[in-house]
Protein backbone atom coordinates (compact mmCIF):
# COMPACT_ATOMS: atom_id res chain seq x y z
CA UNK A 1 0.00 0.00 0.00
CA UNK A 2 1.52 3.20 -1.14
CA UNK A 3 2.08 6.11 1.63
CA UNK A 4 -0.04 8.35 2.54
CA UNK A 5 0.96 11.91 0.96
CA UNK A 6 1.49 14.45 3.96
CA UNK A 7 -0.50 17.50 2.80
CA UNK A 8 1.64 20.94 2.86
CA UNK A 9 1.50 23.12 5.57
CA UNK A 10 1.81 26.73 4.82
CA UNK A 11 2.60 29.49 7.34
CA UNK A 12 -1.24 30.76 7.53
CA UNK A 13 0.77 34.69 8.41
CA UNK A 14 2.68 34.42 5.64
CA UNK A 15 -0.75 34.19 3.92
CA UNK A 16 -2.80 36.65 5.15
CA UNK A 17 0.33 38.85 4.71
CA UNK A 18 0.30 38.10 1.05
CA UNK A 19 -3.18 37.76 0.04
CA UNK A 20 -5.21 40.72 -1.76
CA UNK A 21 -7.93 42.17 0.47
CA UNK A 22 -10.80 40.41 -1.49
CA UNK A 23 -13.44 43.88 -2.84
CA UNK A 24 -16.51 41.36 -0.92
CA UNK A 25 -15.07 42.23 2.41
CA UNK A 26 -14.99 45.93 1.46
CA UNK A 27 -18.72 46.66 1.23
CA UNK A 28 -17.84 49.31 -1.45
CA UNK A 29 -21.18 49.75 -2.06
CA UNK A 30 -23.31 49.94 0.89
CA UNK A 31 -19.88 52.64 1.85
CA UNK A 32 -21.08 54.51 -0.86
CA UNK A 33 -25.11 54.55 -0.42
CA UNK A 34 -24.07 55.63 3.13
CA UNK A 35 -21.95 58.55 2.28
CA UNK A 36 -24.12 59.89 -0.08
CA UNK A 37 -27.03 59.97 2.11
CA UNK A 38 -24.64 61.91 4.72
CA UNK A 39 -23.44 64.16 2.34
CA UNK A 40 -27.08 64.91 1.14
CA UNK A 41 -28.41 65.60 4.65
CA UNK A 42 -25.13 68.00 5.74
CA UNK A 43 -25.52 69.83 2.13
CA UNK A 44 -29.32 69.78 2.65
CA UNK A 45 -28.58 71.94 6.69
CA UNK A 46 -25.55 74.03 5.07
CA UNK A 47 -27.69 75.18 2.24
CA UNK A 48 -30.43 76.09 4.61
CA UNK A 49 -28.08 77.80 6.73
CA UNK A 50 -29.31 75.84 9.47
CA UNK A 51 -28.45 77.35 12.74
CA UNK A 52 -27.07 74.45 14.81
CA UNK A 53 -24.57 73.45 12.49
CA UNK A 54 -23.97 77.52 11.86
CA UNK A 55 -22.80 78.12 15.25
CA UNK A 56 -20.95 75.19 15.61
CA UNK A 57 -18.78 76.39 12.55
CA UNK A 58 -18.40 79.33 13.82
CA UNK A 59 -17.26 78.69 17.34
CA UNK A 60 -14.71 76.50 16.24
CA UNK A 61 -13.54 78.41 13.40
CA UNK A 62 -13.45 81.77 15.80
CA UNK A 63 -11.54 79.22 18.72
CA UNK A 64 -9.37 78.28 16.09
CA UNK A 65 -8.61 81.58 14.05
CA UNK A 66 -7.50 83.51 17.47
CA UNK A 67 -4.96 80.48 18.12
CA UNK A 68 -3.51 80.94 14.56
CA UNK A 69 -3.34 84.75 15.48
CA UNK A 70 -2.07 84.45 18.92
CA UNK A 71 0.53 81.46 17.68
CA UNK A 72 2.30 82.66 13.99
CA UNK A 73 5.07 80.51 14.04
CA UNK A 74 2.58 76.94 14.14
CA UNK A 75 0.38 78.93 11.63
CA UNK A 76 3.19 79.10 9.46
CA UNK A 77 3.64 75.18 10.00
CA UNK A 78 0.48 74.68 8.98
CA UNK A 79 0.58 76.69 5.20
CA UNK A 80 3.20 74.96 4.63
CA UNK A 81 1.12 71.51 5.49
CA UNK A 82 -1.75 72.82 3.50
CA UNK A 83 -0.30 74.37 0.89
CA UNK A 84 2.37 72.39 -0.30
CA UNK A 85 1.91 68.71 1.07
CA UNK A 86 -1.53 68.14 0.96
CA UNK A 87 -1.90 70.54 -1.63
CA UNK A 88 -4.69 68.95 -4.06
CA UNK A 89 -1.90 69.35 -6.89
CA UNK A 90 0.21 67.11 -4.65
CA UNK A 91 -2.63 64.05 -4.49
CA UNK A 92 -2.88 64.60 -7.65
CA UNK A 93 0.89 63.87 -8.56
CA UNK A 94 0.17 60.95 -6.16
CA UNK A 95 -2.06 60.05 -8.53
CA UNK A 96 -0.49 60.33 -11.64
CA UNK A 97 2.19 58.16 -10.38
CA UNK A 98 -0.28 55.17 -9.68
CA UNK A 99 -1.77 55.44 -12.97
CA UNK A 100 1.97 55.28 -14.38
CA UNK A 101 2.81 52.49 -12.58
CA UNK A 102 -0.22 50.38 -13.22
CA UNK A 103 0.29 51.38 -16.83
CA UNK A 104 3.91 49.81 -16.48
CA UNK A 105 2.09 46.51 -14.56
CA UNK A 106 -0.18 46.42 -18.32
CA UNK A 107 -3.37 47.23 -15.67
CA UNK A 108 -4.28 50.01 -17.71
CA UNK A 109 -7.97 49.63 -17.64
CA UNK A 110 -7.62 50.19 -13.78
CA UNK A 111 -5.45 52.82 -14.73
CA UNK A 112 -7.61 54.64 -16.73
CA UNK A 113 -10.26 53.71 -14.27
CA UNK A 114 -8.42 55.91 -11.36
CA UNK A 115 -7.61 58.56 -13.13
CA UNK A 116 -11.43 59.12 -14.12
CA UNK A 117 -12.34 58.72 -10.69
CA UNK A 118 -10.22 61.66 -9.85
CA UNK A 119 -11.34 63.72 -12.91
CA UNK A 120 -14.80 63.26 -11.64
CA UNK A 121 -13.90 64.28 -8.25
CA UNK A 122 -12.14 67.41 -9.17
CA UNK A 123 -15.45 68.39 -11.63
CA UNK A 124 -18.01 67.28 -9.18
CA UNK A 125 -16.59 69.38 -6.01
CA UNK A 126 -16.39 72.66 -8.66
CA UNK A 127 -19.72 71.68 -9.53
CA UNK A 128 -20.94 72.21 -6.16
CA UNK A 129 -18.94 74.80 -5.19
CA UNK A 130 -20.91 77.10 -7.69
CA UNK A 131 -23.93 75.74 -6.81
CA UNK A 132 -24.11 76.05 -2.85
CA UNK A 133 -22.05 79.08 -3.35
CA UNK A 134 -21.08 79.00 0.35
CA UNK A 135 -19.03 82.35 1.39
CA UNK A 136 -15.65 81.42 3.16
CA UNK A 137 -15.10 82.88 6.64
CA UNK A 138 -14.19 86.69 6.84
CA UNK A 139 -11.43 87.40 9.44
CA UNK A 140 -10.12 91.31 10.40
CA UNK A 141 -7.05 90.02 10.83
CA UNK A 142 -6.44 87.06 8.16
CA UNK A 143 -3.72 84.58 8.43
CA UNK A 144 -4.24 83.17 5.06
CA UNK A 145 -6.53 83.26 2.10
CA UNK A 146 -8.42 81.17 -0.39
CA UNK A 147 -10.74 81.74 -3.21
CA UNK A 148 -13.69 81.07 -4.88
CA UNK A 149 -16.26 78.96 -2.65
CA UNK A 150 -16.57 77.14 0.46
CA UNK A 151 -18.47 74.20 0.10
CA UNK A 152 -16.98 71.45 -0.22
CA UNK A 153 -13.57 71.66 0.99
CA UNK A 154 -11.41 70.64 -2.32
CA UNK A 155 -8.53 70.24 -0.09
CA UNK A 156 -10.32 67.72 1.82
CA UNK A 157 -11.70 65.80 -0.97
CA UNK A 158 -9.08 65.49 -2.73
CA UNK A 159 -6.75 63.65 0.26
CA UNK A 160 -9.02 61.19 0.48
CA UNK A 161 -9.52 60.86 -2.80
CA UNK A 162 -6.15 60.03 -2.80
CA UNK A 163 -5.45 58.22 0.25
CA UNK A 164 -8.62 55.97 -0.35
CA UNK A 165 -7.90 55.08 -3.93
CA UNK A 166 -3.63 54.16 -2.89
CA UNK A 167 -5.09 51.98 -0.44
CA UNK A 168 -7.82 50.37 -2.99
CA UNK A 169 -5.19 49.94 -5.28
CA UNK A 170 -2.61 48.56 -2.57
CA UNK A 171 -5.64 45.88 -1.84
CA UNK A 172 -6.55 44.93 -5.33
CA UNK A 173 -2.36 44.23 -5.76
CA UNK A 174 -1.96 41.96 -2.57
CA UNK A 175 0.68 44.19 -1.23
CA UNK A 176 2.28 42.57 1.97
CA UNK A 177 0.01 43.96 5.46
CA UNK A 178 3.11 46.22 6.04
CA UNK A 179 2.78 48.34 3.12
CA UNK A 180 -0.89 48.68 3.82
CA UNK A 181 -0.81 49.31 6.85
CA UNK A 182 2.21 52.09 6.33
CA UNK A 183 0.00 53.60 3.34
CA UNK A 184 -3.31 53.38 5.54
CA UNK A 185 -1.64 55.56 8.66
CA UNK A 186 0.07 58.19 6.33
CA UNK A 187 -3.83 58.51 4.59
CA UNK A 188 -5.92 59.02 7.91
CA UNK A 189 -2.81 62.08 9.04
CA UNK A 190 -3.00 63.50 5.68
CA UNK A 191 -7.08 63.60 5.97
CA UNK A 192 -7.17 64.43 9.28
CA UNK A 193 -4.24 66.85 8.85
CA UNK A 194 -5.52 68.38 5.97
CA UNK A 195 -8.80 69.08 7.68
CA UNK A 196 -7.84 70.68 10.54
CA UNK A 197 -5.27 72.94 8.65
CA UNK A 198 -8.29 74.48 6.67
CA UNK A 199 -10.15 75.27 9.33
CA UNK A 200 -7.26 76.73 11.62
CA UNK A 201 -6.30 78.64 8.64
CA UNK A 202 -9.75 80.09 8.39
CA UNK A 203 -10.09 79.38 5.07
CA UNK A 204 -13.02 77.12 5.60
CA UNK A 205 -15.99 75.83 8.38
CA UNK A 206 -15.98 72.49 9.81
CA UNK A 207 -18.42 71.56 7.53
CA UNK A 208 -16.79 72.45 4.54
CA UNK A 209 -14.11 69.80 5.42
CA UNK A 210 -16.90 66.97 6.47
CA UNK A 211 -18.27 67.53 2.94
CA UNK A 212 -15.51 66.92 1.21
CA UNK A 213 -14.38 63.94 3.09
CA UNK A 214 -18.32 62.45 2.75
CA UNK A 215 -18.18 63.13 -1.30
CA UNK A 216 -14.57 61.76 -1.53
CA UNK A 217 -15.52 58.64 0.77
CA UNK A 218 -18.90 58.25 -1.77
CA UNK A 219 -17.25 58.63 -4.77
CA UNK A 220 -13.94 56.28 -4.63
CA UNK A 221 -16.11 53.26 -2.62
CA UNK A 222 -18.71 53.66 -5.95
CA UNK A 223 -15.83 53.42 -8.06
CA UNK A 224 -14.77 50.66 -6.47
CA UNK A 225 -17.57 48.92 -6.39
CA UNK A 226 -18.23 49.71 -10.19
CA UNK A 227 -15.01 48.62 -11.26
CA UNK A 228 -15.51 44.80 -9.08
CA UNK A 229 -18.71 44.45 -11.06
CA UNK A 230 -16.98 45.95 -14.77
CA UNK A 231 -14.03 44.32 -15.13
CA UNK A 232 -14.86 41.22 -14.77
CA UNK A 233 -17.29 41.18 -17.36
CA UNK A 234 -14.47 43.13 -19.89
CA UNK A 235 -12.05 40.02 -19.33
CA UNK A 236 -14.35 37.80 -20.24
CA UNK A 237 -15.41 39.75 -23.27
CA UNK A 238 -12.28 39.90 -24.19
CA UNK A 239 -11.19 36.66 -23.78
CA UNK A 240 -14.30 35.24 -26.23
CA UNK A 241 -13.66 38.22 -28.46
CA UNK A 242 -10.01 36.02 -28.85
CA UNK A 243 -11.75 32.84 -28.53
CA UNK A 244 -14.14 33.32 -31.78
CA UNK A 245 -11.19 35.39 -33.62
CA UNK A 246 -8.93 32.35 -33.71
Amino acid sequence: MPPTPRPTVRSSAVDDDRRPAPDSRVRALPCAVLCVLVFGLLLTLVAVRWEPLMAVDRALAGALHRTAVAAPGWTRLNRVLSDWLWDPWMMRVVLVVAVVLLVRRGERLLGVWVAATALVGTGLQQVLKAMVGRERPVWPDPVDSAHYAAFPSGHAMSALIAGALVLWLLCRCGARSLWRRTAGAVAVVSVVGVGFTRVYLGVHWLSDVVGGWLLGGALVAAAAAAYTGFAPRVGNDAAQWAVERS
